[in-house]
């Protein structure tokens, strides 16, 4: 449904880095699609499968105001053929209160505002229930596709990385894509993960999003003992930025021609080039999993006032 082989894999030239001995490769998840970019697609992959197996309507899923899984989901089922509801948070919005709500709503999803009170329980049992009989014919995709479905897809990922990679370096909000790629580690790979999110439980969210899906203590243990988690790399929170990524963002595109946003893929190569300083690093083979999310990059220039690339 959507052309994987665009993901290519692309080596940056940092000179620094390749008198030690190091690599440092990009899986161009980002240029999968337009709108179906990164992540998402991987996310949504099997879910959609699911949902056309049981015959259900469409899919129903979860987001902020701002959500590239809600925009990815609009746009993956308007070209499958399928229908979309997205449930937003904040009964304050509307359909034109931004770009991706507008474009959401053109690609036909329609959009339920709640009260953010209400929004707090998606992920509790008798929410989901309700949500079910309400709408019966449609298959529930969780906030960001945290489910069993979206880990499959991710797993993939790494299984279409032919070069031999030590370290495996990727963002992290619902902890989906990270325990995709835990899954599929070998045993002498390591994950490094950066939480976009202050105060970020990343361990406590990989455990349960694992044990959610049915698997047991036994099988979850070794998977986490290959994943490194760096907390200090949020630059204030999620959707937050400081000038100083903004610059870092910008002179990178300049040196290496690869666009990065200040949401996701920003702060994890900022992590990445400071952690990799680090001497454990030498004379090994690193892979950055580019996630996508810049079909928000307008939006994000009208609110900081900053021109990118």
């Amino acid at each position: 449904m959507f052309n994987l082989s665009n993901s290519i894999i692309q080596e940056l030239n940092i000179e620094s880095l390749n008198k030690r001995g190091i690599r440092v490769l990009v899986k161009r998840d980002d240029l999968i699609h337009n709108e179906v970019s990164g992540n998402k697609w991987r996310k949504l992959k099997y879910n959609v499968e699911l949902c056309k197996s049981r015959k259900k309507e469409g899919i129903l899923t979860f987001g902020g105001a701002f959500s590239n899984h809600l925009l990815a989901t609009a746009a993956a089922c308007h070209k499958i053929g399928l229908q979309s509801i997205g449930l937003v948070r904040g009964n304050e919005l509307n359909k034109n209160s931004n770009e991706t709500l507008q474009n959401c709503s053109k690609l036909g999803m329609k959009l339920v505002f709640l009260p953010r009170s209400e929004y707090k329980l998606r992920y509790e049992k008798a929410f989901i229930e309700s949500v079910s009989i309400d709408y019966p014919n449609y298959h529930i995709v969780p906030e960001g596709g945290a489910n069993y479905h979206g880990m499959i897809g991710c797993q993939e990922i790494l299984k279409e990385i032919e070069e031999e990679v030590d370290h495996v370096f990727v963002a992290q909000g619902t902890s989906t894509t990270s325990c995709g790629l835990a899954m599929a580690l070998n045993e002498n790979q390591t994950l490094h993960a950066v939480p976009v999110l202050k105060k970020y439980d990343s361990i406590g969210e990989m455990t349960n999003l694992f044990r959610g899906s049915g698997m047991d203590e036994e099988s979850i243990k070794p998977m986490l003992q290959k994943v490194k988690v760096y907390d200090q790399y949020h630059f204030g929170g999620y959707g937050k930025y400081t000038e100083g990524l903004l610059l870092f963002i910008n002179e990178f595109y300049k040196k290496h021609q690869l666009k990065l946003d200040p949401i996701y893929t920003g702060k994890v190569m900022f992590a990445l080039l400071d952690i990799i300083q680090d001497q454990s690093f030498e004379n090994s083979t690193v892979i950055f999993i580019h996630t996508g999310g810049l079909q928000g990059i307008k939006g994000i220039e009208k609110r900081s006032g900053y021109s990118f690339f």
